[in-house]
């Protein structure tokens, strides 16, 4: 099934009808960009236009009223999805965790579905790997897969959404989840093998037996999705991977989870994605657009676009905006703005992955108005020779980038970009911009570079050759 999906069918997703719409999420933003964001910005407005939240029918279905006991030993597991699935049967409303915690396995959400957590309520996640089983049609950083359940997954739905101002606790730890970054090495390079290979995804069967971490909160071929106002604490792998799906919210969401690979919110090949409000203390990349990887990244070949970031605070710790590395459907149409970055454990502000092994483009990525108060690399990294280098294909593209309004108090370098001579980084403009405290020279080469009013350790920049 997973072979037929369409492209064409893709781009033809609508935002579906709804009833009531959640609290906070109708506080939408603008229609249109500000006039101060500069030239590119008039797409924002088609954005927010494209990308509203789903509504909920007035029903509620409290998990406790099927079973579920909020002692924190209980499996609430069958409860829970006895009252999804009758949500589901009445048209739609709110699956209710009420205060308490709540031990579960994998929770499969269906259409019309709203699980609300509520204040005071933890949805515990079970450890035990067994839980998450049988094995779902999913991806591992950035190729198809049958593998674990994530913690909260959704195939083929739309109007869903997890709301309310509760914990999903994923109880990972070095002792459980964690441990497995070590092991999972092999079985990542197994997997990506069978998909250079051209194995069919209903054949690349992992799970039970093998070490790929799932993520948490997954959307697969879903639309109308909104996940609103919940801490997410101890994450097995990425927290936040709406996958194939179109209008995307994610609003007011706090990530501090800081094991392996636990990258915040990763849109992987969506479209019309507005992530707005949100608090990122995480262990990789705050927010990684991708697009898929190599092979299968071909053989899919669905981009990432139209996709606004605004109003967030990223503090640790590599990427704070990250594009790949898995990036080989392309990633395009990038709006970030009104965002604080910074601590002293992040790496980069703006952080570009690929090489000519990853392939894809990124193109129209637009910064504005970003404070950045302290990184411990570079304010731009975007290097084609990182990982493999300069050893496969795929020629990578990058492309008007502009960084528009942006303050940076402290970071070690301001760039660090270098191209290929085939594929030079093209148009990427600074205007606006004060670098106050830059320690060491930047890495710029086969980088088309233009400045406007640009400051860095108070000297007016009107050359690379000055950053040298």
């Amino acid at each position: 099934m997973q072979d037929k999906f369409s492209r064409k069918n893709f781009l033809r997703m609508t935002a579906g009808a709804a009833l009531l719409p959640t609290a906070s999420a109708l506080a939408a933003g603008p229609a249109d960009a500000v006039a101060t964001d500069g030239p590119g910005w008039g797409q924002v407005g088609e954005i927010l236009r494209e990308t509203r939240p789903p509504r909920f029918p007035a029903r509620d279905f409290p998990i406790t009223a099927y079973g579920a006991v909020g002692d924190g030993s209980t499996d609430a597991t069958g409860a829970i999805r006895a009252a999804i699935e009758a949500c589901n049967r009445a048209g739609g409303g709110r699956v209710v965790v009420p205060a308490g915690t709540f031990l579960t396995g994998a929770i499969h959400l269906q259409s019309n579905v709203n699980l609300y957590v509520s204040a005071d309520a933890t949805l515990l996640f079970s450890t035990d790997a067994a839980q998450y089983l049988p094995v779902v049609l999913t991806r591992f950083e950035g190729v198809e897969v049958m593998n674990y359940s994530p913690l909260i997954y959704a195939r083929d739905c739309e109007n869903i959404a997890v709301t309310g101002s509760g914990t999903l606790d994923g109880q990972a730890t070095w002792e459980t989840w964690w441990s497995w970054v070590g092991p999972s090495g092999a079985d990542a390079q197994a997997l990506h093998d069978l998909a250079e290979a051209g194995v069919p995804v209903s054949e690349r069967v992992f799970g039970a037996g093998h070490y790929l971490r799932a993520a948490f909160i997954e959307t697969y071929r879903c639309r109308n999705v909104l996940i609103e106002d919940v801490k997410i604490v101890r994450s097995p792998f990425w927290e936040i991977h709406p996958v194939l799906s179109r209008n995307i919210t994610v609003s007011g969401v706090h990530i501090d989870s800081r094991g392996p690979n636990n990258d915040g919110v990763d849109p992987e090949c969506s479209q019309y994605v507005v992530i707005r409000g949100c608090t990122f203390d995480v262990g990789d990349d705050c927010i990684a657009i991708k697009s898929g990887r190599g092979a299968d990244g071909l053989r899919v070949n669905v981009p990432s676009e139209n996709i606004l970031i605004e109003d967030c605070t990223m503090n640790i710790r590599y990427g704070a905006i990250t594009i790949g590395s898995e990036m080989t459907g392309g990633v395009r149409n990038v709006f970030v703005r009104n965002c604080t970055i910074g601590g002293p454990n992040l790496y980069f502000g703006l952080y570009i992955k690929t090489n000519s092994v990853r392939g894809g483009y990124a193109e129209n990525v637009y910064l504005n108005n970003i404070q950045i108060s302290n990184l411990t690399k570079e304010v731009v990294s975007c290097n084609f020779y990182r990982g493999e280098g300069d050893t496969g294909p795929l020629t990578p593209r990058v492309r008007n980038v502009e960084l528009r309004n942006i303050t940076v108090g402290h970071a070690r370098n301001a760039f660090s970009m270098t191209g290929y001579p085939r594929s030079p980084i093209q148009d990427f403009r600074l205007i606006d911009c004060t670098f106050t405290s830059i320690d060491a020279a930047s890495t710029i080469k086969d980088v088309d570079m233009s400045f406007q009013n640009f400051t860095v350790n108070g000297q007016q920049i009107t050359d690379p050759a000055q950053l040298l």
